[in-house]
């Protein structure tokens, strides 16, 4: 990745976005998007995968993340779920594509479920993974990332949540080298936006498939997925899949079943 030069556009506020677009222009398109302190990169051979069977696939650098900028002022709400989502709307007008199969991993899954609201339209389907609808921690911690990594420094900061993140260690020195270079200032504004928030009424007020993807590993968002399915669970457009070996990252992870999941969901859609 990329199969073609990364395509960019300028947002609204000024902030400059990045992005990859693989596989043939006519092919059903896909969109995979990444959580916090990621990047699209987190997608490079998922995204090869599926361009290789004829999807469209586009995979965005989220604002603050990878290649794509940050906004000069740096203000909580420049990250706010509702400005990142806007971002995404964008991303999918300039690239003029129909109703995606979305695929969002913890933040990724929050900004399509944000995006549910008002633009339910732009969706074939929406899968997540590591992504709860409703979640309720308080602020102040989204402090302690900053101060975590000044602790800690880049390196060790790095190392440490790949192998928090992925039992996969192969797939460990990709996750440290992004959050060796990412902001963590970026990362306190997120997460102070994404501490507390209640989507589910989005996803209760949708018509669309609807995937989730849980990782039997991913122990933090597990816990708080209890609200999610008790609301989700029993109704007809609504999937769950047990991904019994995948972590907060199961596509790497779990790659062969979270590949396959994804494929017999999409399959006639």
């Amino acid at each position: 990745m990329p199969e073609r030069a990364a395509p960019q556009l300028a947002t609204d506020d000024g902030v400059r976005l990045v992005y990859d677009e693989l596989g043939p222009r006519g092919g059903v398109p896909v969109v995979l998007c990444h959580g916090l302190a990621a990047a699209g990169k987190q997608f490079a051979a998922d995204a090869e995968f599926f361009a290789a069977r004829g999807y469209r696939v586009l995979v965005p650098d989220l604002r603050g993340h990878g290649r794509s900028g940050k906004p000069a002022g740096m203000r909580a709400g420049d990250f706010s779920v509702a400005r990142m989502a806007a971002d995404m709307v964008a991303m999918l007008d300039q690239a003029g594509v129909g109703p995606v199969h979305w695929v969002g991993n913890s933040l990724g899954g929050i900004m399509a479920l944000e995006m549910l609201k008002a633009h339910e339209a732009r969706f074939r389907t929406l899968a997540t993974f590591g992504t709860a609808y409703r979640l309720g921690l308080p602020r102040w911690g989204a402090g302690l990332i900053p101060f975590g990594y000044r602790l800690l420094g880049p390196g060790l900061s790095g190392a440490l949540t790949a192998r928090g993140t992925t039992r996969n260690e192969a797939a460990r020195p990709l996750i440290a080298k992004l959050i060796r270079q990412f902001d963590p200032r970026v990362g306190g504004r997120v997460a102070a936006n994404i501490a507390s928030y209640d989507l589910t009424a989005n996803a209760l007020g949708a018509t669309l498939p609807i995937l989730l993807l849980r990782g039997g590993r991913d122990r933090q968002v597990n816990a708080a997925l209890g609200p999610t399915l008790a609301a989700m669970r029993g109704r007809p457009n609504f999937t769950l899949v047990e991904l019994a070996e995948g972590g907060h990252c199961a596509n790497l992870d779990a790659t062969a079943a979270w590949r396959a999941a994804l494929l017999e969901f999409w399959e006639g859609r």
